[in-house]
C-alpha cells in the first residue's frame, strides 16, 4: 500500500470514528438526563425530613433511612394498594394478551366477507381518546353495579385487548406461512389446536412484549381507578400516591414539617415492579416488536 492509499484509508475511517464518539457521548448525556429523576427520587426517599430542602442539595444522605419505606404503610395502607394493583394488573394482562391473540388469529387466518373493512374500522378506534367513551362506559358499569369494584378496571381488556394489541399479533401471524396451517389441516389439526400448539409457542416474544405494555399501562393508570374506586380499601397505587400527596400537603400546612420523603418512598416502591419486569424481559420486548413488523 502506498502512502497515498494509507492516507485515504485513514481519512475514510476518521468520520466513522468521530461519529462513534459523538453517539457514545450523546448516549451518556441522555442516560444521565433520563436517569437523574430516578436517582433523585431514590435519594430523597432515603433522607430525613430536615435533609430534604437544604441548600446546597444533599445528593447522598449520610445515613440512609430505610425505614421510610415502612413508614409509608403506617400513614396509608400502601401495601394493600400494591396488592389491589397487582390483582387488577394480572387480570388485565392475561385477558388482554389472550383475547387479542384470538381476535388477531381470526383476522390473519380466516377468510370472510368484510374482513379488511372490519380490521380498518377496528384500527380507527385508536384515534378515539379515552375521554370520549368515559361517560358511556361509566354509565354501563354503574347499571351493572360494578362501580367501586375491580371489574371496570380489567374487564374491558377481556374483549379484544385493544386495537394495538390486535394489530401487533396480526402482523406477526401474517409472517407465518399459510402452508403451515394448510399442512396442519391436512393432518387433521383443528383450528384451535393449531392456534394453541403452533401459533402460541411461536408468538412468545410478541406475547411478552404486549404483557409488558399491558402491565405498565394497568399498573400506572390513574384515570379509571380515580373514577371507579371510591373506597380506600380498593385504591390502587396511583390513586394511593395521589391521596398520599394530599395528606402530605395537609401535614405541611398544619405542622410546617416537610414529609416529601414519604411520597418519594411510595413512588420508588410503586415503580419497582415495572422496572424489574422490563429489565428482565427487555430482550424479548425488542425481539417481539421487530418480529411483529416483518409483514404488512
Amino acid at each position: 500500500m502506498t502512502a497515498g492509499d494509507a492516507a485515504t484509508a485513514r481519512g475514510a475511517r476518521s468520520p466513522i470514528q468521530a461519529w462513534d464518539v459523538f453517539t457514545n457521548i450523546l448516549t451518556v448525556v441522555l442516560a444521565f438526563m433520563f436517569g437523574f429523576p430516578l436517582f433523585w427520587a431514590v435519594s430523597s426517599a432515603l433522607k430525613l425530613p430536615i435533609e430534604l430542602n437544604v441548600i446546597p442539595p444533599l445528593w447522598f444522605p449520610p445515613a440512609p433511612r430505610w425505614s421510610n419505606f415502612l413508614e409509608v404503610n403506617e400513614v396509608l395502607p400502601f401495601f394493600r394498594f400494591m396488592g389491589n394493583t397487582a390483582v387488577i394488573t394480572v387480570a388485565s394482562t392475561v385477558g388482554g394478551v389472550l383475547t387479542a391473540s384470538l381476535v388477531a388469529y381470526g383476522f390473519s387466518h380466516f377468510r370472510f366477507r368484510g374482513r379488511q373493512a372490519i380490521f380498518i374500522l377496528m384500527l380507527s378506534t385508536m384515534m378515539l381518546p379515552m375521554e370520549v367513551t368515559l361517560i358511556p362506559t361509566y354509565l354501563i358499569f354503574n347499571e351493572l353495579r360494578m362501580v367501586d369494584t375491580f371489574w371496570p378496571l380489567f374487564l374491558p381488556d377481556w374483549f379484544g385487548g385493544g386495537p394495538f394489541a390486535i394489530f401487533l399479533f396480526r402482523q406477526f401471524f401474517l409472517s407465518i406461512p399459510r402452508d403451515l396451517s394448510d399442512a396442519a389441516k391436512i393432518d387433521g389439526c383443528h383450528v384451535m389446536r393449531f392456534f394453541r400448539s403452533i401459533l402460541v409457542p411461536l408468538s412468545v416474544p410478541v406475547m411478552i412484549t404486549l404483557s409488558i405494555l399491558f402491565f405498565q399501562g394497568s399498573w400506572n393508570e390513574l384515570m379509571r381507578p380515580l373514577i371507579y374506586l371510591t373506597s380506600m380499601t380498593n385504591y390502587t397505587v396511583s390513586v394511593g400516591l395521589m391521596f398520599l400527596r394530599t395528606q402530605i400537603l395537609a401535614n405541611v400546612a398544619q405542622r410546617g414539617e416537610p414529609t416529601e420523603h414519604l411520597l418519594m418512598a411510595g413512588s420508588v416502591i410503586s415503580m419497582m415492579p415495572s422496572l424489574i419486569l422490563f429489565f428482565i424481559l427487555q430482550r424479548y420486548f425488542i425481539r417481539g416488536v421487530i418480529m411483529s413488523g416483518i409483514k404488512g
